[in-house]
C-alpha cells in the first residue's frame, strides 16, 4: 500500500493536504475505497480508506493502528561536514535507509560549499524533502530531522546532554571504531561527526574532544570519501548494536 505522511490526525480519520494530497491525487490517481498507510512521525502507522477527496484536503478513515518494530533501538546522529555536489543528498538519503535518527549540516574549515542565510534554510528544506521520501521507501515511521546549518559551537546544544560523540579522522592511529564501540552504551545517543572533502584540520578534531568529551576513531586503513565514510560509519555503529545484520 502507499505511504503518505499524515498532515492533521483525527479520533478516527486522518488528513493529507498540500504536497501528500497531490501526490496521492495527481502522482497516484487513487480515489475513495482505496487503501492506504499513514504515519504521524510519533512511531505509529495507520492503515485506512480514503472516504473522500476534495480541493484542498483528503479524507482517510483509520481501520486499524499498528506501532511496528522499525526503528532502530540505538538513536545515531550524524553530524555531516557540508560537502559539494549531490554527497550530502546521498548521505541523508541513504543514511534514513540504514536508520539514522538525523542529521546536523556542520560548517567545516575544509568544507568547499559556503551556505548562509536563505540559501542555506532553502538547502536545508530539500534536505528534508530527500529525508521523507526515503522514510516512506524504507517504510519508517520517524522521520529523520535535518537540522540548520550549524557550526561547532552549536552542536552541543542540538543533542541530548547524554550524547555520546564519535568523530572518525584520519590520522587516528591507536583508537579503531569497533573497539571504542563496545565502550559506548547503545541506550544513550551517538553522534558521528564525518569531516567534508579533505577531511578535519587538527585543531577541529581537538575542539571536538575537549567540548564534547569525542573520542577520535579509524575507520580502517583506506582512505574513504566523504560520503562513504559516513555511510560505513553509521552502518557499523547500527550493526554493533544490533539494528544491521
Amino acid at each position: 500500500m502507499n505511504r503518505f505522511k499524515i498532515t492533521e490526525l483525527g479520533k478516527d480519520v486522518f488528513w493529507l493536504r498540500d504536497a501528500e494530497r497531490e501526490h496521492l491525487v495527481r502522482v497516484l490517481r487513487l480515489s475513495p475505497g482505496d487503501l492506504v498507510v499513514g504515519y504521524d512521525n510519533t512511531g505509529k502507522e495507520y492503515t485506512s480508506v480514503i472516504v473522500k477527496i476534495e480541493d484542498k484536503s483528503v479524507t482517510c478513515r483509520i481501520l486499524s493502528t499498528d506501532q511496528p518494530d522499525v526503528e532502530a533501538h540505538t538513536s545515531v546522529f550524524m553530524v555531516a561536514g557540508l560537502s559539494k555536489g549531490e554527497k550530502m543528498d546521498w548521505v541523508i538519503q541513504k543514511g534514513t535507509e540504514l536508520g539514522m535518527a538525523g542529521l546536523i549540516p556542520l560548517r567545516a574549515k575544509r568544507s568547499i560549499v559556503h551556505i548562509e542565510g536563505k540559501k542555506a534554510r532553502d538547502r536545508v528544506v530539500r534536505w528534508q524533502k530527500i529525508s521523507s521520501e526515503a522514510s516512506k521507501q524504507s517504510h519508517r515511521v520517524q522521520e529523520p530531522e535535518i537540522s540548520e546549518v550549524c557550526d561547532w559551537k552549536d552542536l552541543k546544544a542540538l543533542l541530548p546532554e547524554d550524547t555520546q560523540w564519535l568523530i572518525p579522522y584520519e590520522e587516528e592511529k591507536s583508537q579503531r571504531l569497533s573497539t571504542v564501540l563496545g565502550m559506548m552504551n547503545g541506550k544513550h545517543p551517538i553522534a558521528v561527526i564525518i569531516g567534508p572533502e579533505g577531511g578535519f584540520e587538527e585543531t577541529e578534531v581537538a575542539w571536538a574532544r575537549e567540548n564534547l568529551g569525542a573520542q577520535s576513531v579509524s575507520l580502517g586503513p583506506r582512505i574513504l570519501r566523504t560520503e562513504t565514510a559516513a555511510l560505513a560509519a553509521l552502518t557499523m555503529v547500527l550493526g554493533y548494536f544490533g539494528d544491521l545484520g
